[in-house]
């Protein structure tokens, strides 16, 4: 592991132990280097209505106007996979996603006070041994304390045995995998999610969006309550609240605030930006915490929890990889 990763991670450890209980964080939000072709492809314009499409890419600086906006202090950051442009061929695609994460590395050391930065891999566009490359440099050279998978994006089952070797060395490593993880492909089931987790315990493992995704509500009820039932039965699964139906979200919380055995500590707020608006879910969380929870119940969700987990990774990354 590089010293600037090392050193990286112990910083991230002890802002995070030391004022977490007190900071709003965004648990998922994507940025993207605006000097790539893909991002300067979007028309001029960020918030002009005649020329927004779904998910437009921002950069680091966009995100921070939206985070001050919304009164976040701190967005979980990883790259926007609609913005890094695949050729088919594994070794230019490792360039590609290595200089996204490099994107991602580079903003965090600008705002190292108001970015977490996480990596990104893939074992479909890479093959295997090219992702578990990538997810190595992730976190021995950028100090990325989580490397996410994006099954649905990418086009893979979650849990076949390209994704398990990737994930089982992610762990090695002692970093977080994360998964996209929703109702809106087959490649995502419930099931699957239930062998990754199992096949990692006790490790943790993060599951983006608690089976929301890009599923339209019909499809996705199922998949929403069968997402609660298995975070509730498995401990190590900790959930991202976001691209998903409100009233499924308030249900998650309430459900997980009332089960006790500190479930209500695996649950975190976010907004998926581009893909939400952070002004309006975080406006939306605010009201409906303060509704139904304690202040200190509120702030576990609001950022708390995000504090805990991004803390405890970078902890287990650095006790696995002793100087």
């Amino acid at each position: 592991m590089t010293q600037t990763a090392r050193s990286r991670l112990e910083r991230y450890a002890t802002l995070l132990e030391s004022d977490g209980d007190r900071l709003t964080i965004d648990a998922d939000t994507h940025i993207s280097d605006p000097d790539t072709p893909a991002f300067a492809r979007r028309p001029a314009g960020l918030l002009s209505p005649d020329d927004y499409f779904h998910g437009k890419p921002i950069s680091a600086e966009d995100l921070i106007e939206t985070m001050d906006a919304a009164g976040i202090d701190m967005s979980l950051v990883w790259q926007n996979p609609a913005v890094t442009d695949y050729t088919g061929k594994p070794d230019a695609d490792f360039e590609a996603l290595l200089a996204a994460n490099a994107y991602i590395a580079g903003s965090a050391e600008r705002y190292p006070e108001r970015l977490l930065p996480a990596g990104w891999t893939d074992p479909r566009a890479l093959g295997v041994d090219g992702a578990i490359r990538l997810a190595e440099h992730c976190v021995s050279e950028f100090g990325f304390p989580i490397v996410k998978l994006n099954p649905a994006q990418n086009g893979f089952p979650i849990d076949s045995e390209p994704v398990l070797s990737v994930v089982r060395e992610i762990v090695r490593l002692g970093a977080v995998p994360a998964f996209h993880f929703g109702a809106d492909t087959e490649f995502t089931p419930t099931s699957g999610l239930r062998v990754v987790a199992e096949a990692v315990a006790p490790h943790p493992l993060i599951a983006v969006h608690m089976g929301g995704g890009g599923a339209s509500y019909v499809e996705a009820e199922e998949t929403y309550h069968a997402a609660r039932r298995l975070g509730l039965e498995l401990t190590n699964i900790v959930y991202i609240e976001s691209a998903k139906r409100d009233t499924h979200i308030e249900t998650d919380f309430l459900t997980y605030d009332s089960t006790g055995a500190r479930a209500n500590t695996r649950i975190c707020c976010a907004s998926d930006a581009p893909y939400g608006l952070q002004i309006f879910h975080f406006a939306g969380y605010r009201a409906l915490l303060e509704r139904h929870f304690s202040a200190d119940v509120a702030q576990r969700y609001l950022g708390g929890n995000a504090a805990t987990f991004y803390a405890s990774a970078c902890r287990s990354v650095l006790a696995v990889q002793r100087p």
